[in-house]
């Protein structure tokens, strides 16, 4: 509020009054802020003298991700705990949240996304955030309420697409090795819409939102719905008609991360924490059961990671 609130002065007979009153609230002002900071005096893993890992003195290591609700966090957290870092997941609800609490000091880290993505939220921002370590590759699909099959549908239906840039992308080629559409020029992993070469296409394309693919579903013929929402729209993974192929050395571009600030990618906490993921056994079946089945564990450097995001981050500056 720009206007002070008026103070009633007291009469003078009163004051021992307003001044015990003004002790009491202090003392509960005390109180308050002692319990809202004693809890945060655990070593953070980006205050520069936590290399150092016990269980008697954890490390705390913030770590956002979008939909934290599989139980494989809860492992990774006990696993973590093991190791000495006390990991607090922070949940988003949308995948563009992450990467600016994570430029602004509000994570000391994130895994939500691929290379792809981080690419092109740097080059839109003008950020530096890096790769930090890899989990897994994701194959996404094509699902339908209506056929069984891609060779089904029926020339001239509608198919369904995520409307972010990386995902579209992926989609469209998914669509194409299906031969439901031509990309002109045979596509990239910046292929839209726009790119559809409907006079050599089956289907006509349109982009939604990523979480309203799969409700579109009763609507359209089909529709890539990212890995996300596939259970949450009560569909299995073994219901898709069309994935693409994630050993594909073409598809490290999106090679889920762990990614940090660049000043923090020699961490030696942070790289503990992508290394309790990669080797806990409890967490990759986790992760794998959430998938349903579909997680291709991948573990690439540290260098191979940073020089596919800057191959792709100068590929978006080219396309500009």
């Amino acid at each position: 509020m720009s206007d002070q609130i008026p103070l009633i002065e007291a009469p003078k007979s009163r004051r021992p009054l307003v001044i015990g009153a003004v002790v009491v609230a202090l003392a509960l002002i005390a109180g308050a802020v002692f319990l809202l900071t004693r809890g945060d005096d655990t070593r953070r893993a980006t205050d520069g003298d936590a290399a150092q890992l016990s269980q008697d003195d954890p490390v705390k290591v913030v770590l956002g991700t979008v939909g934290a609700s599989d139980p494989y966090w809860k492992t990774f957290e006990d696993a973590a705990k093991e190791a000495g870092i006390e990991l607090e997941i922070r949940d988003f609800a949308e995948y563009p949240l992450p990467n600016p609490a994570l430029a602004e000091n509000e994570l000391d880290a994130n895994q939500f996304q691929h290379i792809v993505y981080l690419a092109e939220y740097n080059v839109a921002n003008d950020d530096d955030l890096v790769p930090l370590g890899s989990t897994a590759i994701y194959p996404l699909g094509l699902y339908s309420q209506k056929y069984d099959d891609v060779a089904d549908i029926p020339d001239g239906e509608t198919v369904v697409v995520p409307d972010d840039d990386s995902n579209q992308a992926r989609g469209l080629l998914v669509l194409q090795s299906a031969g439901l559409i031509k990309l002109k020029d045979g596509g990239s992993i910046f292929s839209t819409v726009a790119d559809v070469d409907e006079a050599a296409s089956r289907v006509k394309v349109k982009a939604l939102q990523a979480d309203l693919t799969p409700t579109s579903l009763p609507d359209v013929a089909a529709a890539i719905v990212n890995n996300d929402f596939v259970e949450d729209a009560g569909l299995s993974f073994d219901d898709a008609i069309a994935v693409d192929d994630p050993s594909d050395p073409k598809a490290v571009p999106y090679v889920n991360i762990f990614a940090v600030r660049a000043e923090d990618k020699d961490n030696p906490v942070l790289q503990k924490l992508v290394e309790v993921y990669q080797q806990t056994q409890a967490v990759l079946d986790g992760v794998d059961e959430a998938a349903g089945g579909t997680a291709e564990f991948v573990t690439l450097s540290q260098a191979e990671l940073e020089q596919s995001l800057h191959d792709v981050e100068a590929q978006i500056r080219e396309q500009k």
